[in-house]
């Protein structure tokens, strides 16, 4: 008999791959830029991190407190701009600037 995965563990497999988790954390910080749901977001952020070890191993390579970290992701969470800077740093990315499409003036 074939055993099959569920939906949660081959989602985190597939963003084992800095790849994966690269498009997956952009599309997120697109949603947030409709609908201005943090929520998201940071569930993506957690995704990825669960993925390529889970959290307090993430807290280590970051930098951060555990508990603070667990705090800042949580849903009720409203971490500061250098903590995520350091959690995306510390899960192998970072934040960039891009112009937004307009036309020429």
């Amino acid at each position: 008999m074939k055993k099959v995965k569920n939906f949660r563990q081959y989602h985190l497999e597939k963003l084992k791959t800095l790849k994966a988790a690269r498009v997956y954390l952009e599309v997120a910080l697109e949603e947030f830029e409709k609908d201005h749901d943090k929520d998201t977001f940071l569930q993506a952020i957690r995704d990825v991190a669960e993925a390529q070890g889970g959290l307090s191993l993430l807290a280590k390579r970051a930098g951060l407190n555990r508990q603070n970290l667990y705090k800042a992701l949580s849903a009720r969470g409203n971490p500061q701009f250098d903590t995520i800077g350091a959690i995306l740093q510390a899960l192998g990315f970072r934040l960039s600037v891009e112009l937004l499409s307009r036309k020429a003036a």
